[in-house]
């Protein structure tokens, strides 16, 4: 029966594509990075073009099995991943039904570096894959907004099967998105964003002996909790819960116990201007993690009109 090796969880579990990213299924990574949205993430802005730069700074030196087992430990693994992504939105000042239409790109720009994960150690950095797609929002009051979105993600990053630290994935996914956010100047700020990712075939496997694989579906829960102080700064914490809801399949057939979860806390920070443009700071912690890399992030987030 087919199982993962070291290399295949360490070194995908260390690629890294803010809203977009590693760590589950075939390298032990999953396309979109858990974690990346922050405070306001589901208030779509007035119409207009807007800029983004998401910044982040991923470690891991531990690798779990099904069990929870570190299967790095002693190694001397280190997985680390820095990643600048741009981001493009477009609100549009069309309507469909009552919610405003919008566009977004992403193209991440990654720097990886894998160390001791069979068979070595490899560096690579350039163009990651690309995230792109429409949006409705909806603003219910003052301070309940939501969002509804279909992401496309493309094969657009450097990928070689005989490569150790790949920064691309090789395959297309599509990730429906529904989020809320409900935001107050001085008081409760809450976010939830909710994915749902289903991932085509990779047809040049890096795995020894598979020619095809296929990523199981994935559900992913961004989220954020504070406290605004009424001085454009708002406090809390924030990460994400992942599960990883079907089996991966190898030349297809199901591979059996490597179905990927995690669960992300750490504090989440905000600063609005009052001039249209914000900064986000988080750092988040895993723990409960399964069939994938265990480690910790640091995120920066940016928003500006342009």
């Amino acid at each position: 029966m087919f199982k993962k090796n070291l290399c295949a969880l360490a070194v995908s579990a260390a690629y890294l594509m803010s809203a977009n990213t590693v760590q589950a299924t075939e390298n032990g990574g999953t396309i979109y990075q858990p974690g990346a949205e922050n405070y306001t993430c589901c208030a779509l802005p007035p119409p207009g073009v807007y800029g983004m730069v998401f910044g982040q700074h991923y470690t891991a030196d531990k690798v779990r099995d099904n069990n929870g087992n570190d299967v790095a430990a002693g190694t001397g693994f280190k997985v680390t991943a820095n990643a600048v992504v741009p981001r493009i939105v477009w609100i549009t000042d069309k309507k469909v039904g009552e919610a405003s239409l919008g566009f977004h790109a992403i193209l991440p720009l990654v720097d990886l570096d894998v160390k001791n994960a069979p068979p070595g150690s490899q560096s690579n950095s350039g163009l990651g894959d690309m995230t792109f797609g429409p949006v409705l929002g909806w603003h219910h009051s003052p301070n309940l907004h939501s969002v509804l979105a279909l992401d496309i993600y493309a094969p657009t990053g450097k990928y070689d099967q005989n490569d150790i630290a790949n920064i691309g994935r090789n395959h297309w996914a599509i990730q429906p998105v529904l989020g809320v956010s409900y935001i107050q100047p001085k008081g409760l700020n809450a976010d939830l964003k909710a994915m749902w990712t289903y991932n085509f075939k990779n047809d040049e496997s890096f795995l020894p002996g598979v020619s095809e694989y296929k990523d199981g579906q994935e559900l992913v829960f961004d989220y954020d909790l504070g406290w605004g102080l009424g001085n454009g700064w708002t406090v809390g914490v924030g990460g994400y819960l992942y599960k990883q809801i079907t089996s991966d399949k190898a030349d297809g057939v199901k591979v059996a116990n490597n179905k990927a979860k995690a669960f992300a806390i750490g504090p989440s920070v905000r600063y609005d201007s009052g001039k249209g443009w914000f900064v986000t700071a988080k750092y988040q912690d895993e723990s409960n993690v399964r069939n994938r890399a265990d480690g910790s992030a640091f995120w920066l987030k940016a928003v500006f009109p342009l």
